[in-house]
């Protein structure tokens, strides 16, 4: 049969935070607990700057912040504590996410977990999402460099034997954003807490109920 539909991408590479669950809320719960014991006030705009990075930055940052004398070992134990016990409660899928995901892996494309997210908490999504669903999953402490720099995306690919313009990023943050086309993957940036504002060669939607397969397609026509 005939079909004028372009190939589909070698695979789709998705973010985990605030693209497919919805934890950037809880990301905010868990800093504005732990800036609170480091005797400081945290709010959006602090919020803002720690958004698709690393949790290393992070602690980095609230130790700027409030000029705690903290020990980094202790404030990233307490972040990754609580971000545990926050998913370990239940993970809400962000709209859309299940149905992309169904669409993508049931036409045989191969998807990808890339999230600057530790393992740890990884692991407890992968459990509620569906880790059969991912061929491959990178965790932002498997890798030497984690978002904004291409590695994450680029180590995904090359473990899927795919080539990185023939993949299809998902984003939510300019971080993540800068990540996929630094690979050069297309990128489909879905802005949560932070615009993205649209560019040459990306897409950029409200919600991942905008993207299906056959949009993934026209990204490689």
């Amino acid at each position: 049969m005939i079909t004028d539909l372009p190939p589909a991408p070698d695979a789709v590479l998705f973010d985990m935070d605030g693209l497919l669950i919805d934890s950037e809320r809880l990301w905010y719960e868990v800093e504005t607990d732990v800036v609170a014991w480091l005797g400081g006030v945290w709010g959006p705009e602090q919020q803002k700057r720690l958004v698709g990075g690393s949790l290393d930055l992070a602690v980095a940052y609230m130790l700027e912040f409030t000029g705690s004398t903290a020990a980094p070992a202790d404030v990233h134990d307490r972040m990754m504590d609580g971000m545990a016990e926050r998913l370990g409660a239940g993970v809400t899928l962000m709209p859309g996410a299940k149905e992309l995901l169904a669409e993508v892996t049931g036409a045989g494309v191969p998807a990808a977990l890339v999230s600057s997210t530790h393992r740890r908490l990884i692991e407890p999504v992968l459990d509620a999402v569906g880790r059969d669903l991912f061929a491959v999953t990178v965790a932002g402490d498997e890798v030497a460099r984690t978002k904004p720099a291409p590695e994450p995306y680029l180590t995904a690919a090359a473990r899927l034997g795919a080539d990185p313009a023939r993949c299809a990023v998902l984003e939510d943050s300019p971080t993540g954003v800068a990540a996929g086309e630094a690979a050069g993957c297309r990128v489909v940036a879905v802005p949560s807490v932070l615009p993205v504002p649209p560019a040459e060669g990306r897409t950029v939607v409200e919600s991942l109920r905008d993207v299906d397969l056959q949009r993934l397609r026209s990204l490689f026509a």
